[in-house]
């Protein structure tokens, strides 16, 4: 028997802290260093702290938000709350089925990791089994409670962090870093620089478990801001070490891999292998645990139908958000061309990014206290570089956004019911 209602306070400041430090590292960990490093050289560490200020503005915006509120939802629920409930789910919609697509792409990817180690997977049959049985166990995990897939991602990623750890730690002491301060062209910047700041995307990954973590209106600013100062030096002690060890430069997706077999032979390649399966596998879990949260939160606002509010009794989890979920992940996972969705996935989570940076002064205005100075000039930071950004997305990003805000539209009608709550 399950009936809707509020989620436990389960997650304190280390859980919350690694729903963004596991959606900024997945598989780009893996092949950043190769593509960086090809493109400016030596210069490329530094690279990733440009991409860290480049997005800190977008952080402060979400941190600024995340303590007006308490509830599970994330951005949808504050651009509903300044702009009314259509934009509100709007940039959930757009985000949950980008969110689904990457779900299935990089559950694919993991997979083809793994068949490097078992070639046994590059059957198309049992590569598929493989990827449904990863779903299937990262449903599994969320439906039994939040603390049960916190710590499942807790032991995740340990094992993908700790070989990354100790490559650096060896790479760096066996070879020169050879750390360089020369500019690089400002085409080459440029270019480089946008692959930075996705690097960092899913940082508001903890404001949309917000109501189930312990005082969130502390834990969640500090978990952002940790995580993107830890997450940032993490990347670029990668980068250095790449750079120290010097492999050819070729963009190989698993480029820490070979830079692993120069240094330890073979089980240097089969330990970071593995670590990419894992990496990937916990970015995949991330999505897992806060995506249903969106909807669920998007249920009490009133814009999806309630049953994705109902709470099991057992578990004290949103069970048919997170059924829901795994269900369209496996759908996709099926569907070859579901890679021509996943282009929309970074414009569509942009376009949520610059109305969070809107919503933050609209909301403060509406304040009878006044707002905090820094928050105006944050914010038209935070809107200048997302717009930026988009401004770099392909005409069939475009494209396909708009269709999944046209299909979104008709959800939308038939979806509300009842009046949306109203923000206080």
């Amino acid at each position: 028997m399950t009936e809707t209602r509020t989620l436990p306070r389960t997650v304190g400041f280390w859980g919350a802290a690694l729903l963004p430090v596991n959606g900024m590292i997945g598989a780009g960990i893996f092949a950043l260093p190769a593509i960086m490093f090809a493109a400016v050289g030596n210069f490329a560490p530094w690279m990733m702290l440009i991409g860290a200020l480049l997005i800190l503005p977008l952080v402060l915006v979400l941190a600024a938000l995340s303590t007006r509120f308490e509830m599970n939802g994330g951005p949808p629920m504050y651009v509903h709350a300044a702009f009314g409930p259509f934009l509100g789910f709007q940039s959930g919609w757009t985000r949950f089925a980008s969110g689904v697509v990457s779900i299935a792409a990089n559950t694919h990817v993991a997979v083809a990791f793994l068949a490097v180690l078992f070639p046994i997977l590059n059957d198309p049959a049992l590569k598929s089994v493989a990827v449904i049985s990863f779903i299937i166990f990262m449903v599994s995990v969320n439906l039994v409670g939040m603390q049960t897939s916190v710590r499942t991602l807790g032991v995740m990623t340990v094992v993908k962090i700790v070989p990354l750890l100790v490559l650096i730690v060896v790479g760096l002491a066996m070879k020169d870093p050879a750390i360089g301060l020369r500019l690089p062209q400002f085409s080459e910047f440029e270019s480089v620089v946008l692959l930075t700041f996705y690097a960092f995307m899913a940082f508001e990954n903890c404001t949309i478990a917000a109501g189930e973590v312990r005082n969130p209106k502390r834990t969640i600013p500090l978990a952002m801001m940790t995580s993107l100062a830890c997450v940032t030096l993490f990347y670029m002690l990668v980068i250095w070490t790449y750079a120290a060890i010097a492999p050819q430069a070729d963009g190989n997706e698993n480029a820490l891999a070979a830079a692993a077999g120069q240094l330890v032979g073979q089980v240097g390649v089969i330990v970071i292998s593995l670590a990419a399966a894992f990496s990937i596998g916990a970015n995949s879990l991330v999505s897992g645990i806060v995506l249903p949260r969106m909807t669920f939160g998007m249920a009490e606002q009133g814009t999806l139908p309630q049953i994705f509010a109902q709470v099991s009794n057992r578990f004290q989890t949103p069970h048919v958000s997170i059924l829901f979920l795994g269900g369209m992940a496996i759908l996709f996972s099926l569907w070859a061309g579901f890679a021509s969705l996943a282009v929309a996935s970074t414009l569509s989570r942009l376009v949520m990014y610059l109305l969070c940076a809107l919503a933050l002064p609209v909301l403060g205005h509406r304040e009878v206290e006044r707002a905090p100075w820094w928050h105006l000039p944050v914010s038209v930071l935070a809107v200048i570089s997302s717009l930026w950004v988009a401004s770099q997305a392909s005409a069939e990003a475009f494209q396909m956004l708009g269709f999944m805000i046209f299909v979104g539209t008709g959800f939308f009608f038939i979806a509300v019911r009842r009046k949306p709550l109203e923000f206080r």
